[in-house]
């Protein structure tokens, strides 16, 4: 019981997360190639791309790379909102609402933890998405996620599943402070309004708090993390577009500040429904293992 107890908390975010991006994954697959479009100057039309998708690559492309969407799930999402509970339960006062701060710094370590952790799994996942984009030559044609795991250890060495870790943790960072320090003060806010534990209207009302202020905090710094992570050095100079996310936030910000937001209404709608079927298979996960008695 005790190792379920300590291990409980990472199930429960691994469970919900996977649950979430079975459903989201179509629209991450449309968002990751709006961003890699914005950064071509190319269309950032969500319907174009997703009608040039279906046309040319066919229905099974907006799954392109689930596999590594579960593991990232279950690496990242599963330590993150674990290791938020973890460290809201040591930081809060018995009888006292947890300080908007406290969350805060609760969800910041917790979120940049989790990203390191699934950078490996986040990595396979931005390279499967965006494989068909380029040129037939250079495609890598990861087959699933462990084979794409295998080919980066041999071709990059075990440091390659680690690039762009920088640029996922803030990313990760910042969507944490967005999705669950928000997502907490709204459950206390809304529970002040008369919203009764674990009723429809806090668990939902709260989740899209925290979806909305996940998205918006986030996407910055998911932009700089799939450029990235995607990158291949010229064929003629060998010389990588971007020296790091720091170069390639600078690049960005001095060709086009708004080049940052690209896609953000897709952005939305992958980011807020993940957020909020994230939290919301949460809770349901929390009050079934409350139920079994575990």
């Amino acid at each position: 019981m005790d190792v379920w107890t300590t291990c409980k908390p990472f199930v429960t975010g691994s469970m919900a997360g996977c649950i979430a991006t079975t459903f989201i994954q179509p629209i991450d697959m449309v968002k990751v190639r709006i961003q890699l479009g914005a950064a071509k100057g190319g269309s950032t039309s969500p319907v174009e791309i997703a009608k040039s998708m279906l046309r040319d690559e066919g229905p099974r492309s907006f799954y392109k790379g689930l596999s590594a969407g579960y593991l990232r799930q279950v690496l990242y999402t599963g330590t993150r909102l674990g290791l938020y509970d973890k460290f809201t339960g040591m930081a809060m006062v018995p009888g006292e609402p947890l300080p908007f701060w406290k969350s805060t710094i609760c969800a910041l370590g917790a979120g940049g933890i989790g990203a390191v952790i699934g950078n490996p799994a986040d990595l396979t996942l931005i390279r499967m998405q965006s494989d068909n984009l380029l040129p037939v030559a250079e495609r890598r044609g990861y087959r699933h996620v462990f084979h794409a795991l295998n080919i980066i250890v041999k071709e990059e060495s075990a440091a390659g599943l680690f690039k762009g870790y920088q640029a996922t943790a803030a990313r990760a960072m910042a969507l944490n402070f967005g999705m669950l320090s928000f997502s907490t003060k709204a459950k206390e806010q809304l529970s002040l309004l008369g919203c009764a534990p674990g009723s429809a209207s806090l668990v939902f009302g709260a989740a899209a708090v925290g979806g909305f202020f996940g998205a918006f905090f986030s996407l910055p710094f998911d932009f700089v993390k799939t450029q990235v992570q995607q990158m291949k050095p010229d064929p003629i100079t060998q010389e990588m577009p971007y020296k790091g996310p720091v170069d390639c936030a600078l690049k960005t910000f001095k060709a086009a500040p708004l080049r940052f937001y690209a896609g953000f209404p897709t952005y939305f709608m992958r980011t807020a429904p993940l957020s909020m079927i994230t939290l919301i298979a949460q809770d349901v996960l929390k009050k079934m293992w409350k139920d079994m008695g575990v």
